[in-house]
């Protein structure tokens, strides 16, 4: 008995039906099981990148604290240094003034039994000059006043005195020098000031023009 064409397509079609439903069950089970690798990867890389970054976090961290240590350091012994300057800041001049004292000493000490009182006097001078060389060394330097115009940035008048020698207003004697350091006054001299006459202040009288005589 032979089956009708039209039952043949009918199977042929159930088949592929079946098939084709099958494909579908394969393919549906495999792309949960992608997804869930897909996931598992993306889970792991995330895990890794945090793990990378909380690394780097602690290391800059760590570094963050060593540089604040540092600069507290840095800062305690910059003011250290800062404060040991100030407080001795005369010390080198203190230094190079010590053997002066000594010389001092030594002439007091010696001062009594000298006889030659010049000899001594040249010793007291080189002293001296020795001391003044010392302070010019440091920018210390005595100001030359006498014969200059008197200013207040500079002097301090103690007294005026009438001169027809030099011109008003101009320094006849220190009475006490002044010193610069660098160029700052760190002590006014103390001067006498001449001041004019009173021939200079007095007016010429009884004199007339010609064109006033008759």
């Amino acid at each position: 008995m032979e089956i009708p064409i039209n039952q043949n397509e009918e199977k042929k079609e159930e088949q592929i039906k079946n098939e084709t439903e099958e494909i579908h069950e394969e393919v549906n089970a495999q792309v949960p099981n992608e997804q869930e690798d897909e996931m598992l990867r993306t889970k792991k890389e995330l895990k890794s990148t945090i793990e990378k970054l909380e690394a780097e976090r602690d290391e800059l961290k760590d570094k963050f604290i060593r540089k604040v240590a540092e600069f507290d350091n840095y800062k305690r012994r910059t003011d250290q240094e800062q404060q040991s300057l100030f407080r001795y800041a005369g010390e080198q001049l203190a230094v190079k003034i010590l053997p002066i004292v000594d010389d001092l000493e030594r002439s007091l000490q010696h001062a009594n039994e000298a006889t030659d009182t010049k000899t001594f006097a040249q010793g007291v001078q080189m002293i001296y000059d020795k001391f003044v060389k010392i302070l010019n060394d440091q920018g210390i330097s005595k100001m030359s006043s006498v014969g200059m115009s008197f200013d207040v940035a500079f002097h301090d008048a103690m007294m005026q005195m009438p001169s027809d020698t030099v011109a008003p207003n101009t320094v006849m004697q220190e009475v006490l020098s002044g010193y610069l350091y660098k160029d700052k006054v760190i002590r006014h001299a103390q001067v006498i000031v001449s001041a004019e006459t009173e021939e200079n202040n007095a007016s010429p009288e009884g004199t007339t023009q010609e064109g006033d005589k008759e």
